[in-house]
């Protein structure tokens, strides 16, 4: 679903969101197809979720969002860091 019928279908609601189709455009991520993974009743409960899911499937495009924003911005970033021998 898009974002705006997403909006629609679960006015103000904490929404666990998936990216099923999406591309990145001058280092932001644009969102064209979401699912709704789950509904929830504040970011602290939302927030708990992803981390489950993420850590199951780190390779799944997750995304916690109110629905009272009007349009999705979301910044790509790079990071950099250093990783512990193993």
């Amino acid at each position: 679903m898009e974002w705006q019928v997403i909006r629609e279908h679960y006015p103000q609601q904490w929404l666990l969101l998936e990216a099923i189709k999406a591309h990145s455009q001058a280092n932001k991520r644009v969102l064209e197809q979401l699912a709704v993974i789950g509904m929830f009743p504040d970011s602290v409960s939302a927030m708990k979720e992803y981390t489950q899911l993420h850590r199951e499937a780190p390779e799944r495009e997750l995304y916690v969002f109110h629905t009272s924003r009007d349009e999705l911005d979301v910044t790509e970033r790079q990071w950099l860091g250093i990783r512990g021998l193993s």
